[in-house]
């Protein structure tokens, strides 16, 4: 497959989040005419519609909906990560003989700098971060981006040979890419989730395993020997294995709890794979404070300390966060979008270690069949949730808003969350951090 049709010919874009953004700007800027479809309504879209490249580069856009007349004289599809990369759409264009793409794959195929990815169920943003901050020692440029922060697409252009790209990849991104070829591939650890999207646990397993799989003979596998599906992936990959946990000397770090040590060591393998010396690994991770949303302290006041830690989508994400504060008084808020998880470690761990526990949204009426017996209070809203969780605390402590679900049912996504739940901490501490 090309990286873009021939010029004149038109690309499909489906979806309009960051993603889908990106690939229109690329494709607008290789001459390619688009056709942009989502499946909100116009008025949802107003600051999408907004980005796209305007009429004069031969711009079409369908919202409130599409079918495969959208198909119609396009030489190419890309999809965002939000689309299932089996949806009817997509199975259409296939049969039609029409490529299918997404901003991952197309960064991929063209990006002329030297890649590190690092994919797992958890912990993948705080490794990558850590991963940025170690490169960044050195004197090789370094970019970092794919499921973390900015789209990588429109970074394309300044990228030069020299770099050193890292790249957090989910499940969605890895089963959309052709060839994700890369020069390092971290697996932290796989756990279920996502089955809504994959089915099964296998073909989520399959998804995370392309990363080490299309490694070439040359390339690095660092996994994790503790987690027994990494295990297996060393069957699968053609490349050199480390395993991580066995990394020494042990980092220093800034930020508490095992699972950042962990993320540390995968970090450092990976640096090592690329030439970074053992000081080099050191004086990147003194410089790592942490990311948004994974156990950020947002406030400290009138007694009670409150811990944004959003991106904990599925349980066992949300487990460090109850095992974060022994021995102090702990209110989690928990509950949201998924289904599928396992359910019993988390369970037993909110008994052990808090006082009580606050559950909102589309999982709350079963969390509170898990969890009967202990103290807990049903929520309609973020803001009632964390008016309970200060009421559920009378003498002082510890809220963390750890949700082990995802956001879809309340949310765009966790960040909508985690920023919505600090706006509402701070201005109940006024201003207090």
């Amino acid at each position: 497959m090309t990286a873009v049709p021939c010029p004149g010919e038109r690309a499909l874009v489906v979806g309009l989040g960051k993603s889908g953004l990106a690939m229109a700007r690329y494709l607008a800027r290789q001459g390619v005419p688009i056709r942009a479809v989502d499946r909100r309504p116009a008025g949802r879209l107003e600051d999408a519609l907004a980005q796209l490249p305007g009429p004069e580069c031969g711009t079409e856009v369908r919202t409130s909906g599409y079918d495969e007349t959208a198909l119609d004289g396009c030489a190419l599809v890309c999809a965002s990560p939000g689309v299932p990369w089996d949806d009817p759409l997509l199975e259409a264009a296939r049969a039609r003989g029409i490529p299918v793409t997404s901003e991952i794959d197309l960064f991929l195929r063209r990006c002329p700098g030297e890649i590190l990815g690092v994919t797992g169920t958890n912990g993948k943003t705080t490794a990558t971060a850590m991963l940025g901050a170690i490169l960044g020692q050195g004197d090789r440029p370094v970019l970092v981006g794919g499921n973390i922060g900015e789209t990588v697409l429109d970074r394309l252009p300044e990228i030069t040979p020299e770099h050193l790209v890292v790249l957090e990849l989910s499940s969605f991104q890895l089963e959309s890419a052709g060839d994700p070829r890369c020069r390092v591939g971290v697996v932290l650890n796989v756990t279920p989730d996502h089955l809504d999207r994959h089915h099964t646990f296998e073909r989520y397993l399959d998804a995370k395993a392309r990363l080490v799989e299309a490694l070439p003979e040359a390339g690095t596998a660092v996994l994790n020997g503790e987690d027994e599906h990494c295990r297996t992936l060393a069957r699968r990959t053609r490349a050199q294995v480390i395993w991580y946990e066995r990394h020494r000397p042990l980092p220093r770090l800034q930020v508490p709890g095992r699972h950042n040590l962990l993320d540390a060591l995968a970090a450092a393998g990976a640096a090592r794979a690329v030439g970074v010396n053992d000081d080099q690994i050191q004086r990147g991770l003194d410089t790592f404070t942490g990311v948004e949303h994974r156990l950020e302290l947002v406030a400290d006041a009138a007694g009670i300390r409150w811990y944004n830690d959003s991106k904990a989508t599925n349980p066992e994400a949300g487990l460090p966060a109850l095992r974060a504060f022994p021995g102090e008084p702990l209110v989690v808020i928990a509950g949201g979008y998924g289904s599928g998880f396992d359910l019993p470690e988390w369970t037993r761990e909110v008994r052990a270690s808090t006082v009580g526990a606050v559950l909102i949204g589309a999982s709350a009426p079963l969390l509170a069949a898990e969890l009967e017996g202990h103290p807990f209070r049903r929520a309609a809203t973020l803001a009632e949730a964390v008016d309970e969780a200060a009421r559920m605390l009378p003498g002082g402590g510890v809220v963390v808003l750890s949700p082990a679900y995802k956001s879809y049912d309340m949310f765009n996504d966790f960040e909508e969350r985690g920023r919505l739940f600090k706006e509402l901490v701070r201005v109940r501490a006024g201003g207090a951090c």
